[in-house]
């Protein structure tokens, strides 16, 4: 990915070399599934966590609830709860179910940190911005991951998003109360390298779609065809 050396001056815009680092740290993000052995540096963890809380959210309501997983016995309770998820999906993959079993979709029994990412308890009762979107709850919840996925790749620190798991079962591990669901399991950790594709493309399951292909101007055309899935 290359960047372009000058842009227009816009006295709102950071430096050249801040914008660039913004958009390499965009395009080299990686769903992280294997992860070295080590620890994370001391204070990291409290940036993701400052990272993800300053995610922007509709009306304000920062519906998202992050629990730290420092307990060996809980996490292997996840990674039981994960693998029957893991071969539940592969089982109505009936044509692509030896090829999915082979990939490596949880990093849980080797990185470093695990975190449950939660909706709270209660996201119903804010109406501003959801009244007819309720999943932006959801949304809200999706830009904090982000930001921390964002933030641990400039620091060099793989993330991955596992969402091999049935809700409420998640819920009922870590006590959560009625109404709260948990989203995602991050798992956190350093990594001997960053691929250059994502992994699934690399593998060839799936491709980034063209461009063109998801960017429309003015209405949905007519003449689109239908979304490719790799299932």
């Amino acid at each position: 990915m290359t960047f372009p050396l000058t842009r227009p001056k816009n006295p709102n815009a950071f430096d050249d070399a801040a914008i660039d680092a913004i958009y390499h740290t965009i395009h080299s993000r990686r769903d992280i599934r294997e992860f070295a052995p080590g620890s994370l540096p001391d204070s990291l963890l409290d940036r993701l966590y400052a990272a993800a809380h300053a995610a922007p959210s509709v009306g304000f309501m920062q519906p998202w609830r992050l629990i730290h997983v420092s307990d060996a016995a809980l996490r292997n309770e996840m990674i039981t709860l994960v693998e029957a998820e893991r071969q539940a999906t592969a089982a109505v993959l009936p044509s692509r179910m030896t090829e999915f079993l082979k990939l490596k979709v949880e990093g849980m029994k080797t990185c470093a940190e695990v975190l449950v990412v939660a909706l709270m308890d209660g996201c119903e009762n804010h109406i501003f911005g959801k009244r007819t979107l309720p999943e932006m709850a959801l949304a809200s919840a999706a830009c904090a991951i982000q930001n921390m996925w964002l933030a641990a790749r400039a620091e060099g620190i793989g993330l991955g998003w596992v969402s091999f798991f049935e809700p409420a079962a998640l819920a009922r591990l870590f006590a959560m109360p009625p109404g709260a669901k948990p989203i995602a399991i991050l798992c956190i950790g350093p990594v001997a390298e960053f691929s250059p594709q994502p992994t699934l493309e690399a593998l060839g399951w799936g491709q980034r779609l063209p461009i063109e292909s998801v960017v429309f101007e003015n209405r949905w055309p007519a003449d689109t065809q239908p979304t490719p899935t790799a299932y």
